[in-house]
């Protein structure tokens, strides 16, 4: 068998395309997608991670609203104190307007018996007659 052998033989157009190859054959990377160092770099938090932060924030919000509820059951309390005060200033005054009324009774009582006791309970026909 007979062998040839032929020297390199290339074309221009070859030549051009070889020049402008690069890292044999793979393209340059575009800038275009490209993302900086920190970027790269940034640590990911896990999902235990996302959980915890997640329970803080509803923790935070859980304890602004505890705080409210206090505030407003303080709020609550001293308005029923308030309350309680004055129930127990009207039952008091209640109770003064009631002996007055008793008291009243038992005087116009002493006072009819004693217009009775004096003759001064006559009918005024009976007046007439005697005068």
């Amino acid at each position: 068998m007979k062998r040839l052998a032929v020297g390199l033989m290339t074309t221009p157009e070859y030549n051009g395309w070889l020049s402008k190859k690069i890292n044999d054959n793979i393209p340059a990377p575009s800038q275009e997608g490209t993302r900086l160092m920190e970027e790269y770099l940034r640590i990911v938090p896990s999902e235990l991670e996302i959980i915890k932060q997640d329970f803080k924030k509803r923790n935070s919000k859980l304890e602004k609203k505890i705080e409210q509820l206090e505030e407003e059951k303080m709020h609550l309390r001293l308005e029923a104190d308030v309350q309680k005060l004055e129930v127990k200033k009207l039952r008091k005054e209640k109770r003064n307007a009631e002996e007055d009324l008793d008291n009243l009774k038992t005087d116009y009582k002493k006072l009819r018996m004693l217009i009775r006791t004096a003759g001064m309970g006559k009918k005024s026909e009976k007046w007439r007659q005697e005068i």
